[in-house]
């Protein structure tokens, strides 16, 4: 994921450039289970293999985030349990049917219709959708780049 997301930033960088005064950030999030990292699914049956895993036992989500900026790279990796509700098959099925799996690590989105597969989280909610900010701030208050720098004369 780390290489993933330092990746990621520097394409921005190549393309965009990093702005003098800013930075380019780049993300990517993993859900690990048994050992095994989840990628995305392939399709709806590749996502009810990846739920079938996940429902009714905990999980790490695991993000990285890399800034780039004028000075150079930061980056950072913040990991969140998580633990999915025994349910039913046919809660799998009326998730799977949603169409919300897609292009979602692990096969779920916890910040749309699939927070009803969840029972609780210990870490950070916003790692778990994929951009741990407190994790970023703290890399945003190194470079001199936190929102409340701006405040001072």
């Amino acid at each position: 994921m780390l290489v993933n997301a330092v990746g990621k930033a520097r394409e921005v960088a190549a393309r965009a450039g990093v702005p003098p005064d800013g930075a380019v950030l780049g993300a990517d999030t993993g859900v690990v289970v048994d050992g095994e990292m989840l990628g995305k699914p392939v399709d709806a049956d590749d996502a009810r293999a990846m739920l079938d895993r996940l429902i009714g036992r905990s999980h790490d989500v695991m993000t990285a985030i890399c800034l780039a900026t004028p000075r150079g790279e930061l980056s950072e990796c913040d990991t969140s349990i998580v633990s999915m509700r025994r349910l039913p098959a046919q809660a799998r099925e009326w998730y799977v049917g949603t169409g919300e799996w897609r292009d979602r690590a692990g096969g779920y989105a916890i910040q749309g219709s699939g927070a009803a597969l969840i029972d609780r989280i210990e870490g950070d909610y916003t790692t778990v959708v994929g951009l741990p900010i407190g994790r970023l701030v703290g890399l945003l208050a190194v470079t001199g780049l936190a929102p409340w720098e701006a405040l001072n004369p």
